[in-house]
């Protein structure tokens, strides 16, 4: 394979992803649609010179075709994610755009000998825990009511003791929101496409990735970007729920490592694996950090708001792809430093959390406990 389609290659993890390709060697083309909300500038100046670029979206046909012209392997990493309500969006760009991509691999007999396509833990849903009586369980969403009154834990359905979690693998899942639904729906039609159309294909489960380049201008995301950017303009980071959740963290350029390892290895095809961080942390443990960082004169507030929709704990093992020589290099805190250091750098670092809070707020998707 000598060229790579990187789709989403102008953003946070395709930069990075196009980045270490050129390193090893690739010609690289990038298909972006450089969403306003996301590159409100356009073409962001990070983007090397002798990358290809083609400004398009992934939910047409035509701009899959002239994108995937001439091209060995592809990295599909263009999404849509978001905490708002436009749920037809999620499939419109996650699943459809997937499969169009297929679908033009396939009539147009392009020569792609491999993707690389980006899944997420969401596809887990709640993931799995451990009742020190019944054994492992994979419970459903939290509901409104339990929520309401902040009863914040996932408890036995057998026994109502509070369970513990545990790292989740590879072979489970039971996603429960539109987009978690959307990414394993890709998922699936990227491999019965794929295996009965000899494409061969791997699915990455990233946890919640953080480092440089991710795009401050979308505040209702990124624990990492809306924490600095409160803290930069002297606020408190804000703790959802209790700030006890806990969650794993990866390096930026560990996922595009694994990126670059799957895209290489034959031992890859038609499997899915979890790109995941060193250890897991609580919320309220990791606003901690990145205020030691900043600014210590700040204490993080813990607000009993939540977000409905959000997981209680969900932390992914990475051994399945380490048993392939991948690991996370980088840990927590050397995370937050390097986003830190880079979100320093630029220009007019508003606190555009606010005002997505609000809009949350007016759309019920973050709510208040009524007790």
């Amino acid at each position: 394979m000598k060229r790579i389609l990187v789709t989403g290659g102008a953003g946070f993890i395709g930069s990075h992803t196009v980045d270490l390709l050129l390193k090893n060697g690739y010609q690289v083309r990038i298909l972006d649609s450089l969403q306003e909300r996301v590159h409100p500038h356009g073409w962001p100046k990070y983007i090397p010179s002798d990358v290809e670029k083609i400004e398009g979206d992934v939910r047409s046909s035509e701009d899959w075709k002239k994108s995937l012209v001439g091209i060995d392997g592809v990295v599909h990493l263009a999404a849509y994610q978001d905490y708002l309500t436009d749920f037809s969006t999620f499939h419109h760009v996650n699943t459809v755009g997937a499969t169009l991509m297929y679908e033009q691999i396939i009539a147009n007999r392009f020569s792609v000998q491999k993707v690389v396509l980006a899944s997420s833990q969401a596809t887990y849903g709640e993931g799995t825990y451990r009742c020190s009586i019944h054994g492992l369980q994979y419970p459903p969403p939290r509901s409104s009511a339990q929520l309401e009154v902040g009863n914040w834990d996932l408890c036995c359905c057998k026994c109502s003791q509070p369970m513990d979690p545990v790292e989740i693998t590879e072979d489970r899942v039971n996603p429960h929101t539109t987009y978690g639904i959307s990414k394993y729906a890709a998922e699936l039609t990227s491999f019965a496409l794929g295996k009965k159309y000899n494409v061969p294909t791997t699915n990455l489960r990233y946890s919640i990735v953080q480092g440089a380049r991710n795009s401050f201008y979308n505040a209702y995301s990124g624990i990492c970007r809306i924490f600095a950017m409160r803290l930069l303009n002297d606020l408190p980071p804000i703790c959802y729920e209790d700030g006890k959740s806990l969650r794993d963290y990866v390096s930026v350029k560990d996922v595009a490592r694994a990126n670059l390892l799957c895209l290489e290895d034959s031992k890859t095809d038609f499997k899915s694996f979890n790109v995941a961080g060193l250890s897991s942390i609580s919320v309220f443990e990791f606003a901690q950090l990145i205020t030691q960082i900043i600014n210590p004169k700040i204490e993080p507030i813990v607000s009993r708001e939540y977000r409905f929709g959000d997981t209680r704990h969900t932390i992914s093992s990475w051994q399945a792809l380490g048993g392939l020589g991948w690991e996370p290099k980088e840990n927590t805190e050397g995370i937050i430093k390097e986003y830190v250091e880079w979100i320093s750098e630029q220009p007019d670092v508003k606190d555009l959390y606010t005002v997505s809070h609000q809009r949350m707020r007016e759309m019920n998707v973050l709510r208040s406990v009524s007790s």
